[in-house]
């Protein structure tokens, strides 16, 4: 082993032995709680798989646990609103940043819920399938971009396109967008893909050529029965014939005098724009440093929505540095803090960052690993600095809105590239004790994460750390 890699080792068990008495593994915590797991039983999200974040019982764990009042939530990285709508039903005022326009929809559609009038809802579907028989002249189409192209078969993508007019003819807006919703929700069930990590797999029945062996999806549904069993299943929760009771909660509190506040843009440039110690708690999880690119993978979803290759292109370079594709952000975050008059905080940030010795010593390490080829990607290096880089932004921002005595509570995991793992939870922590927050835990799952069946194969079968870090404001 070359002397450098000793002394990266060295700095990460310097890091490792400085937090070792706020690790705790935390039984009461399990991956399915700390996932999108455990909302399946909740209609919004079994009408939806939205495979990112965590569930609302996590939320509302440390919200009961480590508050004795209620106050203003943030979720600087929102998803689909896990943590706001678990704050509201709390009585929390929910504030939450999205960038993706998928988990913006998710949140618009969870508030038509309150609004819409199911016999409404229960008349357009009874109406819909005539309709679309009906329909002629279509105005409104689903423009493909390269990755999604021939995703659905013919007939399927004739009915969506159709079902699209519709639903642009319905002028009550919660309607429409519940209507919206429920093809949205069976995209992957009628197309030609599947959801797999970093991209969208592709059954062998497409029209496209695939090299490699052939993958089977299995059935894939007509777009008729899909959609039919999608708002059958919607009108059921809304109506209360399900056993899973839609909202419980609406009966304990009015739900409008706690709107849901939602943020559409980065919180690169979002949370520098809220004020200083104005959120009482933060519970977040932001994209991890595992090369997946979420533009990817709800690709035919953003289609749906009506976005473009260039914007879907815009997105991804907007979004955290969590791909390969990323390019480096350092020019425009100095600019957009000079723009704000905080040239002196960025000056502040970037030296937390450069200062930070296992930080270095991981960025090192993986240059060299580089340059003798051991990375399947020539670009991860460069994702990962940047990827800490922007985290120390978003940290210092969290920090900065979050109140004296305040917590955040941060689900992330760890990584390893090239056989070695890169410490996430240690050195964000790091970065958040330069930033006023005591680390008070980093809650470790009893169950690890495995690494890849690539690495496995060429490093053996070992565990990284699955974390929920619980800081406090000083």
């Amino acid at each position: 082993m070359s002397e450098t890699v000793e002394t990266i080792l060295t700095e990460r068990e310097k890091l490792l032995n400085r937090f070792q008495n706020k690790l705790e593994t935390a039984y009461h915590l399990n991956r399915q709680v700390v996932s999108f797991q455990a909302n399946k039983s909740q209609p919004i999200y079994r009408w939806f798989k939205y495979k990112e974040g965590f569930s609302s019982t996590l939320v509302k764990y440390f919200l009961e646990k480590y508050s004795k009042k209620t106050g203003k939530l943030l979720d600087p990285f929102a998803g689909v609103g896990t943590t706001l709508f678990a704050g509201q039903e709390l009585g929390w005022e929910s504030y939450g940043i999205e960038l993706l326009p998928v988990g913006a929809f998710v949140m618009e559609a969870r508030k038509a819920i309150n609004e819409v009038k199911l016999e409404d809802l229960t008349q357009s579907v009874k109406d819909l399938w005539e309709s679309l028989d009906k329909m002629k002249e279509l105005k409104v189409f689903i423009n493909h971009i390269s990755i999604t192209k021939d995703a659905f078969p013919d007939d399927t993508e004739n009915y969506l396109n159709k079902y699209l007019n519709y639903c642009t003819q319905v002028s009550d807006k919660p309607l429409s967008t519940i209507l919206r919703f429920a093809a949205f929700s069976v995209l992957e069930e009628i197309s030609y893909t599947r959801k797999d990590g970093q991209y969208l797999r592709w059954d062998y029945r497409s029209k496209r050529n695939l090299n490699g062996k052939p993958f089977d999806k299995g059935k894939i549904l007509s777009f008729q029965e899909a959609l039919k069993v999608k708002l059958n299943q919607i009108i059921e929760d809304l109506s209360g014939q399900s056993t899973r009771n839609l909202f419980d909660q609406l009966e304990k509190k009015d739900i409008n005098e706690l709107p849901v506040k939602i943020i559409d843009g980065s919180c690169l440039e979002e949370l520098p724009k809220l004020k200083s110690n104005s959120y009482d708690f933060i519970i977040t999880s932001p994209p991890y440093c595992n090369r997946y690119d979420y533009t990817r993978t709800y690709a035919l979803e953003l289609v749906y929505l009506g976005y473009n290759n260039e914007q879907v292109r815009n997105l991804r370079q907007t979004m955290l540095s969590c791909t390969v594709e990323n390019k480096e952000k350092i020019e425009s975050l100095n600019s957009f803090y000079t723009s704000l008059n905080q040239s002196e905080v960025f000056q502040k940030i970037t030296e937390v960052y450069h200062s930070s010795e296992a930080m270095n010593e991981v960025n090192s390490i993986l240059e060299e690993l580089n340059k003798i080829g051991s990375l399947n990607n020539k670009n991860i290096a460069r994702m990962v600095k940047n990827y800490f880089l922007e985290m120390c932004f978003v940290v210092y921002e969290m920090a900065r809105v979050t109140k004296s005595g305040g917590y955040c509570v941060m689900v992330n995991d760890n990584v390893r590239y090239g056989g070695e793992e890169i410490p996430v939870d240690l050195i964000l922590s790091e970065f958040a004790e330069n930033f006023n927050f005591d680390i008070e835990r980093i809650f470790v799952l009893p169950k690890g994460k495995g690494n890849s069946s690539q690495q496995m194969g060429n490093y053996g079968r070992t565990e990284i750390r699955k974390c929920v870090y619980l800081w406090r404001k000083k």
